[in-house]
């Protein structure tokens, strides 16, 4: 507890890992909804929402991962420096 306290102990990245998550789920989401609205609506809009939506349901998830990653990757390279200034 006086790690936490002290912030010697990092919790981001795991709450990092959590929108993570919540991101693939709305990223999902939001493309079954964005196809459902082209069915809804009928006409040509049905090609360009059923593209839209499943490229959302792809590339969403996608883009989450890469920026969750980019993001840990700063805290792990706190953790080496941190193991580097302790070796000495």
């Amino acid at each position: 507890m006086n790690d936490f306290l002290s912030f010697k102990t990092m919790i981001t990245p795991f709450i990092i890992r959590i929108l993570f998550s919540i991101g693939v789920v709305v990223c999902v989401i939001m493309g079954i909804v964005t196809i459902g609205a082209g069915i809804y609506a009928g006409g040509d809009a049905i090609w360009v929402a059923l593209l839209t939506g499943i490229g959302t349901i792809v590339a969403g998830p996608l883009v989450c991962r890469i920026y969750a990653e980019l993001l840990i990757i700063l805290f792990q390279i706190h953790a080496e420096l941190k193991q580097m200034n302790n070796r000495e």
